[in-house]
């Protein structure tokens, strides 16, 4: 009998949210579960980035699959009717007859840290890599707990081994006091140290930490388990200090300079397009790249403003090229279809997540060509 368990359209999906949350997405955006039932059982996921396409919703028939995870939205506009006699009320007809689900991740997961603009990001080998343009930055708290002496280091390694005291590159970062805490245990009370009705002195120590908003939740359930009280005196404070940055496409530094026509050659190898649109003087040196999947032509100016070279990015329109060049900034464009590079490593995040949780669920990625242009 297999020790695995069977997991739900909820459980999977909420194992994706854990990299992209519902929370980051534009307020525009539609993400999120769009077709199907959250507590049907699933057994196989497909990854694609288009759901919107009778090639992939006919693979995933053919393949027996529970649940589509796409980029793209099956469900954007309003849907005034449900015809089955028009391509999309026969798209969502196939899709509920046999039961699939579609759950679409969005700019939640272009702008999550390890989302799409990472992955473009590495492909292209850039270092010193940072957010592109600004959406949100994550709230800080400062958690403050009180560990009697004894018990101390087991607290403070609880507390960073579930995500508290992040600054920077530096983890498990706390600063600790030493002080006397009191307390008298009333009736009804199973006190750890002391008796009821006496008044106890205890050498404690203050912990003092930085905890995400996303991350208090666990932090907090770890350090309770931890600590050896029955009643833990602790307290959170909001903090006016930002946190992590996060936001739209990616900048950094390419390894070694390069012609322009050496990067658009260099991003035609890495992305896997036979064609790439350029804008600039093809013997321009470039060293500082802004990149963002899908269609960015609209943050060029925050590339210029982060002193970047080149922005790669898809779906560009002549007269934003037109005003790109007069600013001074190239750009290559190599399609809005190249985000489906980014499938494999997300369907390595989620196999993993599976495994860690022991769920009976295989993770495939559509081989479905929705590229709609063609190169002659």
């Amino acid at each position: 009998m297999s020790d695995h368990k069977m997991a739900t359209v909820r459980q999977v999906v909420a194992a994706l949210e854990e990299l992209a949350p519902l929370s980051l997405a534009e307020s525009w955006d539609k993400v999120g579960l769009q077709v199907g039932d959250p507590d049907r059982p699933v057994k196989k996921v497909m990854l694609s980035l288009d759901s919107n396409d009778e090639g992939v919703i006919d693979e995933a028939i053919a393949k027996g699959v529970d649940l589509i995870i796409a980029h793209h939205a099956m469900i954007f506009r309003p849907v005034q009717t449900v015809r089955t006699d028009t391509p999309y009320g026969r798209k969502l007809q196939k899709l509920l007859k046999h039961d699939i689900g579609v759950y679409v991740a969005h700019t939640n997961l272009d702008i999550a840290e390890g989302g799409i603009n990472d992955i473009l990001a590495s492909r292209l080998h850039l270092e010193q890599v940072e957010v592109l343009s600004r959406v949100h930055n994550t709230r800080l708290k400062k958690l403050v707990v009180f560990v009697p002496s004894t018990h101390h280091e087991q607290v403070l390694k609880a507390l960073g081994d579930a995500g508290a005291g992040w600054i920077g590159n530096y983890s498990h970062c706390a600063f600790n006091m030493q002080g006397i805490g009191t307390f008298v245990p009333q009736a009804g009370t199973d006190p750890y140290i002391g008796e009821q009705g006496v008044l106890e002195k205890v050498e404690e120590v203050r912990i003092e930490t930085i905890v995400s908003d996303a991350n208090q939740g666990k932090v907090v359930a770890a350090m309770l388990a931890a600590h050896p009280y029955e009643e833990v005196a602790y307290d959170i404070y909001p903090l006016e200090i930002m946190g992590e940055e996060l936001g739209h496409g990616r900048v950094g530094n390419l390894v070694q300079e390069m012609t322009l026509k050496q990067f658009a050659e260099f991003v035609k190898v890495q992305f896997g397009v036979p064609a790439a649109r350029v804008v600039g003087p093809h013997d321009r040196i470039v060293r500082r790249v802004a990149v963002l999947g899908g269609s960015g032509e609209e943050f060029y100016p925050a590339a210029l403003n982060k002193k970047a070279d080149v922005l790669v990015t898809g779906d560009i329109r002549y007269h934003y090229a037109q005003d790109a060049l007069a600013d001074g900034i190239c750009l290559v464009d190599p399609g809005h279809n190249t985000e489906k590079i980014c499938l494999p490593s997300l369907q390595a995040y989620l196999e993993a997540k599976v495994r860690e949780r022991e769920y009976e669920v295989e993770v495939i990625l559509s081989e479905t060509n929705t590229e709609p242009f063609t190169f002659l």
